[in-house]
């Protein structure tokens, strides 16, 4: 089950899924009072602004936790019929509950609204957040709102969400969801730190957001170019991309590649999209690559990867970094993860050889995801057992039908994406 420590970091893992977005027209929407930490987060890494969409749920009148429907600005108004029917309520009961539920969402709205108006949503792309979806009563009628109130697109993003829930949902244009159990109880179970937020944390978090002096600063210029990287006499080459800001993939090619593999490229262009930027780096000079000890020597490689990582850091600091490795180069990236200092954030394995750094398995930390081929018998089972070594938190995914180098149709994208979800899951970006 997956659960956060608290709404910040549901809000920084939900950004890190939002980040195509950057760029765009937005305006990010939270949902008082829960979902407005989250939505801070959110705002934060797409650099957009926050407001809020005040919505308050229409519960049972015997049993007020329960709800029947819900309510929004603009007139924005949600009525589930089933549980209506179940619980019986009458027409002038509903009538009475949405009335004194209109009062209370004027007057929060009045609250929100004192120091700021709301922000114009006309032919923008509103992103409509909240801490975590149960029965979606209370995110349909925010999106309702969110579309009369002149928004030409409506995103939902939630960290949680009930699977029946989301399967249903049908009031947004796209629906970004980090968790979706079958077996869902409540939001707050999701969450290790579920503490209330009142009006005061609301206003507070607005008035931050709306001052942000990052909102002020020019971003810094991507980086897009060929390099060259000194270790120990040798020159390796690579192609640095690097978005103003966010995580670093270093790709450790494996035997008989380099950085202009087609099978990496397409991987780094994937992760590109996500908002992550990538190093493609030749581990051997060209007259090493002929060389089988060379290849195979692991340590070598992991020195190099060391270095290769130290300059990068000296071009982007402050920035996480994560290694993507194939083959021998999956060996070279856990050996180099290993090294003492080396604070690497993620690691995935793409038809690796992890048995390769066998000695090294136990000290890795970074996260840690293989993927084999499930037609790729001897590497697969040489996986299994390195997997078993590792003390960090791994995973091992099996791809049906790939063989060695992912070359059936559609296996390489499946590794791209498990890739992303994995990188932009334990890379910051802000």
């Amino acid at each position: 089950m997956h659960v956060f420590k608290d709404r910040a970091e549901a809000g920084r893992e939900l950004a890190r899924a939002l980040l195509g977005h950057r760029g765009e027209d937005l305006v990010v929407l939270g949902l008082p009072r829960g979902g407005v930490p989250v939505a801070f987060e959110v705002a934060m890494a797409l650099e957009a602004p926050l407001d809020v969409i005040v919505v308050r749920k229409l519960g049972v009148p015997f049993q007020p936790e329960l709800a029947m429907g819900a309510i929004a600005e603009h007139g924005a108004r949600v009525i589930d019929p089933r549980i209506v029917r179940i619980a019986g309520v009458s027409e002038r009961e509903l009538s009475a509950v949405e009335a004194a539920e209109r009062e209370q969402l004027a007057e929060r709205a009045a609250t929100f609204r004192a120091a700021r108006p709301a922000e114009p949503l006309d032919a923008r792309t509103a992103i409509v957040v909240d801490d975590g979806m149960a029965t979606g009563s209370t995110a349909r009628a925010a999106c309702r709102a969110a579309r009369s109130m002149g928004a030409a697109r409506v995103v939902l993003a939630v960290p949680v969400a009930a699977a029946d829930t989301l399967r249903t949902f049908s009031d947004a244009d796209e629906i970004v969801c980090l968790a979706a159990p079958e077996s869902f109880v409540a939001v707050g179970r999701y969450y290790r730190d579920f503490s209330a937020t009142d009006d005061t944390g609301v206003v507070q978090l607005l008035d931050a957001a709306s001052r942000r002096p990052a909102a002020e600063q020019a971003s810094p210029q991507p980086i897009d170019e060929d390099v060259t990287i000194t270790a120990g006499g040798t020159r390796l080459e690579g192609h640095l991309r690097l978005p103003p800001r966010g995580g670093v993939v270093v790709f450790a090619h494996g035997s008989g590649s380099s950085r202009h593999s087609p099978r990496n490229r397409a991987v780094a262009r994937v992760l590109e999209r996500a908002g992550l930027g990538t190093l493609l780096l030749d581990l051997l000079a060209p007259d090493e690559e002929l060389d089988r000890s060379a290849v195979f020597d692991v340590s070598l490689l992991a020195g190099r990867l060391l270095v290769a990582t130290e300059w990068l850091r000296g071009v982007a600091p402050d920035r996480d970094v994560g290694y993507f490795g194939a083959s021998t180069g999956a060996a070279a990236a856990l050996w180099a993860a290993a090294a003492p200092g080396a604070q690497i954030s993620a690691i995935v394995s793409r038809g690796g050889r992890p048995d390769l750094a066998g000695p090294r398995l136990a000290d890795v930390r970074a996260p840690t995801l293989l993927i084999v081929g499930g037609a790729d018998q001897v590497v697969l089972g040489l996986n299994r057992d390195a997997a078993s070594q590792l003390r960090c938190q791994h995973r091992l995914d099996v791809i049906v039908g790939a063989t060695h180098l992912f070359e059936e149709p559609g296996t390489l994208s499946q590794v791209a994406t498990l890739a992303s979800e994995w990188f932009t899951r334990y890379l910051e970006h802000g």
